[in-house]
């Protein structure tokens, strides 16, 4: 997510950003708003780019292997330009040194490989590595003309648009690697938007792999009683994605929020007050137009969920605490969902109800750059075809339809405790949604889907909900999505990312289904 912002100095709000997400077809779209909040950490990868070649030319054709090296050159720039850390390695053109790359490649700690086939290469340049690196490598084919003008081409000419000629063999290295055959990315040095949104989608891809690997996600509590599908196995959750679980103590959050100044506490309700309206209720009598009790007691579990986050060197959190009745935890712990909302959108992914694989996924979506909210499925309207997909906790809220709503509720249902709580729908468009589910044999598993949001107004709960339409029918998508074995909680974001999803999900080792509305 590539994101502008002029900060207001009272609040730290962005007056202005940009949240960039690829569309239904692939190419990205810009999305603005009046109101954002910015990323605290920026999004971050390590790319390696090497080029491959056949050492017999270079004596052959004179000035080739320069021609090659600025071709090289040119990936590498436009690479660079999605944000990410480019290490170049230059020319591969013969065994020796694909064997000597290997060590360098895998000493460099990268997120993901580019393989530039800037001319034919054999594939001993290629099997050595493919074979002993563990990140992703995708096969660049990028050819500098369009066509060669056949009239008048030559050898030479061929060899400097040859960039598809090897990538065959290359995938059929692989295949007897015992490795997956690489994805490549097909099309023309410039001018070519689907190439570049190729590049900038695996780019994408790697610093959400850079992040779930080395994330530190909190947790504290207990899964809310009953809800077997939110158990986890916590070194497992280390295992298939690289993170840490922090194990952390709610009574932390106690003694911060004893530790707030007046100054700060107004800060913290003027920031809050400048990013939500506070309408006057409408059919539902558990809520009230926000009281300034409310907004103060969730300004003040905000600092201290901030202060929390930073003590304990987090990159997301997943919780569920009740604490004892009429106690000042329970107090404070059940008014996180603002401070949530806002760390959320700042891209710290925070999850209520214990769920430590939902807070991975929205994890994985902040990274791509296309939000990430905690949803499950509400009522299904079958009139006209669409399920409303929300929840009563965490939001992102730089996904949000115009400007969200805070409400005062005197109850949360299911739950203890009362007071404000977030309510929006998500962006009119593309959506994609991501659960990690758990087979009976104990294996993670990524349910993806990719649908839309479309226009019309949602309850006023208090709570997210978008109306999300789904092909090719409500019933039979939620029938397919069920028999994947979802949780019943996912992420939400905007955008048509699946074959992100699916691109990462492969990189872990994690099996993954995207439900086909066609099949």
């Amino acid at each position: 997510m590539k994101l502008t912002a002029i900060q207001s100095p009272a609040s730290g709000i962005a007056a202005s950003s940009i949240m960039r997400a690829p569309g239904a077809n692939g190419a990205n779209q810009a999305i603005e708003s009046a109101l954002r909040i910015p990323r605290r950490k920026p999004r971050s990868a390590r790319v390696g780019i090497f080029g491959v070649g056949y050492h017999v030319y270079w004596d052959q054709f004179p000035g080739l292997l320069d021609e090659l090296r600025g071709k090289l050159d040119v990936l590498e720039g436009k690479v660079k330009a999605n944000g990410v850390t480019t290490i170049n390695f230059g020319m591969v053109d013969k065994a020796q040194d694909a064997y000597a790359l290997l060590p360098k490649l895998k000493a460099a700690d990268l997120d993901l490989v580019f393989c530039d086939m800037v001319t034919y290469a054999t594939s001993a340049t290629f099997g050595a590595i493919v074979r002993g690196l563990d990140v992703p490598i995708v096969l660049v084919a990028l050819q500098p003309l369009m066509a060669m003008d056949y009239s008048c081409c030559n050898t030479y000419t061929q060899l400097v648009n040859d960039d598809f000629c090897s990538v065959p063999e290359f995938a059929g290295v692989a295949i007897r690697m015992g490795k997956r055959p690489p994805e490549v990315i097909l099309g023309t040095l410039e001018n070519d938007p689907q190439a570049d949104a190729d590049l900038a989608d695996w780019c994408d891809v790697a610093m959400a792999l850079h992040d779930v690997k080395r994330a530190r996600i909190g947790h504290f509590g207990h899964p809310l009683d009953h809800m077997l599908d939110m158990q986890t196995d916590q070194t497992a959750l280390t295992a298939a994605f690289g993170c840490h679980i922090v194990q952390t103590e709610a009574d932390d959050l106690l003694r911060f929020s004893q530790k707030i100044s007046p100054v700060d506490l107004e800060a913290k309700c003027a920031e809050i007050s400048a990013l939500f309206d506070t309408p006057d209720p409408k059919s539902d009598p558990l809520t009230s137009k926000l009281t300034d009790e409310d907004l103060h007691t969730a300004a003040r579990a905000a600092i201290a969920l901030d202060k929390f986050v930073a003590h304990h060197q987090l990159d997301g959190l997943a919780y569920y605490y009740e604490g004892e009745t009429g106690g000042p935890l329970r107090g404070l712990v059940t008014n996180l969902i603002v401070g949530n909302s806002l760390l959320t959108a700042a891209g710290f992914p925070m999850c209520g109800e214990s769920d430590l694989k939902t807070c991975l996924a929205m994890l994985i979506m902040d990274r791509l750059g296309i939000g990430g909210s905690f949803a499950e499925f509400h009522p299904i309207d079958f009139r006209a075809g669409f399920v409303l997909v929300g929840h009563d906790g965490p939001h992102h809220i730089n996904i949000a339809d115009g400007k969200p709503v805070l409400r005062s509720l005197i109850k949360y249902h299911g739950k203890p405790g009362n007071g404000a709580s977030v309510e929006f729908k998500i962006k009119e468009g593309p959506i994609t949604m991501l659960s990690v589910g758990v087979t009976a044999q104990g294996k993670f598993k990524f349910v993806v889907a990719e649908g839309d949001s479309v226009h019309g107004p949602i309850p006023a709960t208090g709570n997210t909900n978008t109306r999300g339409f789904f092909r090719p029918d409500v019933r039979t998508f939620l029938k397919r999505w069920i028999a994947e074995g979802p949780t019943h909680h996912f992420a939400l974001g905007i955008g048509h990312r699946a074959q992100s999803l699916r691109r990462i999900g492969e990189a872990l080792g994690i099996e993954t289904v995207i439900i086909n509305p066609e099949k």
